[in-house]
């Protein structure tokens, strides 16, 4: 079945660009800032780093998806620069990762909903109950319709956004206006080690980034608006996240940071009262919110991509009466709720956040592969370069590659060969796949 889409049901730019956004500032960063306090000013080093190599890496995927607009993103680059193997296991270990992350989000966001709606933990078995409804009705969303998502996505980014503006507008005026007692940040030495770790943990803020090249065949002008809201969309992001959490760590004093549960209802405390710091609560489940929805979209459409290029089960590549790939949503929405389940049982709790972890690290080895995948395709000339000799484009992929191996280099060699082994088990899919086209082949030509 076409996955053609008329305009009027495609997502504009300004939903690509909700939807990078929003699915890069999700709920974690209400607790970031705790994460770094540690590490002091050291931070705000660290933060310059991952920035910078996030706008590289979506530099990266901005050119890729100009001159490969077509739905897939990571699959089709890998594919195109390395072939069908490789294009599959990046597009078998992307999408996996979406799902099982998408657990962490849909646990963390019922988290912050139970804080306004108590009963929600005074039940038992109420927050698995909460997460597995709101897993479902963004599923509902997603297969009503690409703009009905895209809608509620621009309406979730600019509600998730609010706060984290507040707080860096409260952070400019006072820095200008009052004095020098007004910092708290507590006195850390310069350490590169320091800097380093504080930027390991910068980039799980990031992820997402690729975010508007998945769905690319169900966007108005994907040679246009996919590259822009890349680009833009981790600019805004990397902006807010580096402005907004400096801001907090300046303004507490590190050994309360670290001990902090709700670093930005802290600072929204000190100067506006408990009433308004409550509010916190909702936006950071908004935050979640928004951000589910957004992932749900990439898990769906993955594997829509694969079963439309025979490498998945067909039922895959079946389409809603609304244009969506409605069985693919509906599989993996299911898959996901299996994994949130599986938070909630006791035994489970340590196993599903190591699976957490490794997850994010396919993300980082996903990064590394496009990396070199458009420096394969400036070499060959595939990407309108002259070929062989050092352009900008060129300059871009080096840096985006040497910080993505950085970078996996700071997450530990545990979880980058465990993710590796994600990776892995979608081998025997592969070959299955291909001695069914191989016996295909041989049939016909008997």
């Amino acid at each position: 079945m076409s996955t053609n889409q008329s305009p009027r049901r495609k997502m504009g730019f300004w939903m690509c660009l909700a939807l990078v956004v929003g699915n890069i500032i999700g709920s974690g960063v209400y607790l970031l800032p705790a994460s770094l306090a540690p590490y002091g000013l050291n931070s705000v080093f660290g933060w310059i780093i991952t920035c910078g190599g996030a706008v590289a890496l979506a530099a990266v995927f901005a050119r890729l998806a100009k001159v490969f607009p077509t739905a897939g993103g990571p699959y089709v680059y890998a594919r195109v620069a390395f072939g069908n193997g490789t294009g599959f296991l990046m597009a078998w270990g992307y999408w996996m990762g979406i799902w099982v992350g998408n657990a962490a989000i849909a646990i963390a966001t019922v988290a912050y909903l139970a804080e306004l709606v108590p009963w929600i933990k005074q039940t038992q078995g109420g927050p698995a109950l909460a997460s597995l409804a709101i897993i479902w009705l963004l599923t509902y969303v997603n297969w009503r319709g690409t703009r009905q998502m895209g809608g509620l996505q621009i309406v979730t980014t600019l509600l998730k956004l609010m706060p984290l503006v507040a707080i860096i507008v409260l952070g400019l005026w006072l820095l200008t206006t009052a004095d020098a007692a007004v910092i708290k940040v507590e006195p850390v030495p310069f350490s590169p080690a320091a800097i380093n770790a504080s930027a390991t943990l910068t980039l799980w803020a990031l992820l997402g980034l690729e975010s508007a090249t998945v769905p690319a065949g169900r966007v108005e002008k994907p040679e246009r608006n996919v590259p822009l809201a890349t680009l833009w969309g981790t600019i805004i992001a990397a902006c807010i996240y580096i402005l907004a959490c400096s801001v907090v760590v300046l303004l507490v004093p590190g050994t309360q940071l670290a001990e902090s549960s709700a670093p930005f209802a802290d600072v929204v405390r000190m100067f506006w009262g408990d009433g308004v710091a409550g509010t916190l609560a909702l936006f950071a489940f908004i935050s979640g919110f928004g951000a589910l929805n957004g992932w749900i979209l990439l898990q769906g459409e993955m594997p829509r991509v694969l079963a439309n290029e025979g490498i998945f089960p067909k039922i895959f590549a079946r389409q809603s009466p609304h244009g969506t790939p409605g069985a693919s949503l509906v599989i993996t929405s299911a898959l996901l709720s299996m994994v949130v389940l599986m938070n909630y049982s006791r035994t489970m709790v340590q196993i599903f956040t190591f699976i957490v972890l490794v997850s994010t690290s396919t993300y980082l080895v996903m990064y590394l592969c496009c990396a070199l995948a458009a420096l394969k395709l400036c070499w060959n000339g595939s990407l309108g370069e002259t070929g062989r000799r050092l352009s900008p484009v060129v300059l871009v992929a080096m840096v985006a590659a040497l910080y993505s191996i950085w970078t996996l280099f700071g997450a530990g060699a545990e979880a980058f060969w465990w993710s590796i082994a994600l990776f892995a088990t979608g081998l025997p899919v592969y070959w299955l796949h291909a001695a069914r086209a191989s016996l295909a082949v041989n049939s016909n030509s008997d």
